[in-house]
């Protein structure tokens, strides 16, 4: 069976934990955390990063720094992970579901302003499958109505828009450098901080709600407990685990590039007859191969090709359901607007197998079992 994900491994990683734990520092905030952050602070020209736990607690940092009150709303799309909407009903806020774009899977830019009020204060954008959403036009957006942008950005380690690390546009950005993603520590993500003006209370909500990072470079004589917080570092021995594959960050990076283009090259003749629909990537966008993905005619269709790839040694999946129809998002939350794409274009996607060191015998396996199906 050709798996879906297998989780990136370098063969240095083991290496750097067992330094990591001969150097008697295995908390967070050791050097490896250290070398990881100020990689990506030049690699993304990011103004400060944090690791974190999860892409959820990274998330749920944002979310704190926001300063969001119960009743405040954040516009989000209903096409993402339950992490993208919990971190903001964590600190009381209504979530306000919108429609996605087609081609991309990403919230459409052109039903945020219709979808504004006058309790709105966060703008959630969701680059999909490591591919940008329209940044400049959600930045204009918020510029105009004086709202904070943080950007989802799980998928979209080493992508760019015009040019620009994902996660480094808005007010902040939140990584996930869990198992299924480019790069992972297992459990584990990062806060970008791109207004200088949050660092501060940024490292303080990290620290348990103390000022010890100001301790520590000797700005107060003693830390103490300042404001709310929580144990968002993670063990210095997951970030050693991380420095071995940002140390090749390139190396996978063009790995899962040639799969995504070996796939796309491949379909492109299934296509053009009308059989599926493939990924879109927009001017100006650079994409990390994150997930490649097809669309199907139908639910139905997509069901039968995902057991036709299973009897024939292909493991594939479809993605989100829409939050906006789960138990949990008609209590937290609502849908302004139509929801014209989002329901329906879930329906149809089914994500094939993507992952660093896939083979070129096993990607060619994968291609004869979804042209297989279409040609039946």
């Amino acid at each position: 069976m050709i798996p879906f994900n297998i989780p990136p491994y370098v063969g240095t990683e083991m290496d750097y934990v067992r330094q990591a734990a001969e150097g008697h520092k295995i908390c967070g905030d050791g050097p490896f955390t250290f070398r990881c952050q100020e990689w990506m602070e030049k690699r993304f020209d990011a103004k400060k990063v944090l690791l974190t736990t999860s892409g959820t607690t990274a998330l749920e940092m944002a979310a704190i720094l926001c300063d969001l009150k119960p009743g405040d709303e954040v516009i989000l799309p209903s096409f993402t992970f339950s992490s993208t909407a919990t971190a903001f009903q964590m600190v009381g806020a209504t979530l306000v579901f919108v429609d996605v774009r087609p081609d991309t899977m990403n919230i459409d830019e052109n039903v945020i302003e219709a979808a504004i009020t006058e309790r709105t204060r966060v703008i959630v954008p969701v680059h999909y499958a490591g591919v940008a959403c329209e940044m400049d036009a959600i930045m204009r957006i918020a510029k105009k109505h004086n709202l904070l942008v943080v950007e989802d950005a799980a998928q979209g380690v080493l992508s760019t828009y015009h040019g620009k690390a994902l996660g480094t546009i808005g007010t902040f950005g939140c990584y996930s450098f869990h198992e299924t993603k480019n790069y992972s520590m297992g459990e584990g993500g990062a806060v970008v901080i791109n207004d200088p003006a949050f660092i501060e209370r940024a490292e303080i909500i990290r620290e348990k709600g103390t000022n010890r990072q100001r301790f520590f470079r000797g700005q107060v004589d003693k830390y103490t407990w300042v404001d709310r917080g929580s144990s968002y570092l993670p063990s210095d021995m997951n970030a050693a685990y991380l420095w071995g594959q940002l140390e090749v960050a390139d190396q996978i990076n063009e790995d899962r590039l040639t799969t995504w283009h070996f796939y796309n090259d491949a379909f492109q003749d299934l296509a053009a007859a009308g059989k599926i629909e493939l990924p879109t990537i927009p001017e100006g966008c650079v994409h990390n191969a994150h997930m490649y993905y097809l669309k199907c005619a139908d639910l139905a269709e997509r069901t039968a090709f995902i057991d036709h790839l299973k009897a024939n040694g292909v493991g594939a999946v479809f993605h989100y359901i829409p939050l906006h129809s789960a138990p949990a998002g008609l209590k937290f939350g609502h849908f302004a607007g139509e929801d014209v794409y989002t329901t329906k274009e879930s329906d149809r996607l089914v994500r094939l197998p993507m992952y660093y060191g896939l083979t070129p015998e096993d990607r060619q396996t994968v291609v004869d079992a979804v042209r297989a199906f279409y040609a039946g």
